[in-house]
């Protein structure tokens, strides 16, 4: 059994809980967990300084080395969207454009981890703020969650709270592993708007997050071990 770990973070632009913009405490954070593949939303160049690395190339360099962005908003003043990072290669890797009619515009990474074990499709989001706009962008979702893969890892920042909703019973229809730690707001985190969802579920492991957290971004991480039985999944 091959153990890989899995990181989803909103990390707010980079921007924590005294106002200034590091995001070396972010990359701090993680690697205490010692993520192997890293989901982030909030990548925010508009917040970094003229001098300073483009927080996208700093990310994936720390965190890396392999990765794959989506940028949902980009203009004169910088770009604003996602990353996934891995340690091992990611292949066939897919940007989806999830946007709803004049809704802030959103994106979802979708990529095959190369891992020694076997290959992972994992499939990284962000939703939008509105019910109706997640209802259709998790039609999207699940559209991708039933293509053929053993392992599907989908994990992000969900916007979504409402357990008996139907956001949350149809992923659960075709992902139904899910981590349930709270992330939001850091400080007094009450509601699960961050998690990661996976098939099968007994593949799902142990999952935390680090309440330290809670002065980088408005949202707290969440780290899970996805179980992967050595040679299965090539």
């Amino acid at each position: 059994m091959s153990v890989i770990r899995f990181a989803t973070w909103n990390i707010h632009g980079g921007v924590g809980r005294d106002g200034r913009f590091d995001l070396t405490r972010v990359v701090e954070l993680l690697k205490r967990a010692a993520p192997d593949v890293v989901a982030l939303q909030e990548v925010d160049s508009r917040r970094a300084g003229p001098a300073q690395e483009h927080p996208f190339v700093f990310l994936r360099n720390a965190l890396g080395p392999h990765g794959a962005e989506a940028k949902a908003i980009t203009g004169a003043d910088g770009d604003y969207g996602q990353l996934l990072i891995s340690r091992w290669p990611l292949t066939n890797i897919r940007i989806h454009d999830i946007s709803v009619a004049k809704n802030e515009p959103r994106r979802a990474i979708e990529a095959d981890v190369e891992a020694p074990a076997g290959v992972v499709r994992v499939v990284a989001t962000h939703l939008g703020l509105s019910f109706g706009e997640r209802r259709r962008q998790t039609d999207t979702l699940v559209a991708l969650a039933e293509q053929p893969a053993p392992v599907l890892v989908m994990m992000g920042d969900f916007n979504d709270w409402i357990w008996r909703g139907r956001v949350h019973s149809v992923m659960q229809r075709v992902l139904p592993g899910r981590t349930w730690v709270r992330t939001f707001p850091s400080r007094f985190p009450l509601i699960r708007l961050d998690r990661l969802h996976c098939r099968p579920r007994e593949a799902l492991g142990r999952s935390w997050t680090d309440p330290d957290a809670s002065a980088i971004s408005d949202h707290l991480p969440v780290f899970a071990e996805i179980r992967l039985p050595v040679g299965q999944a090539k």
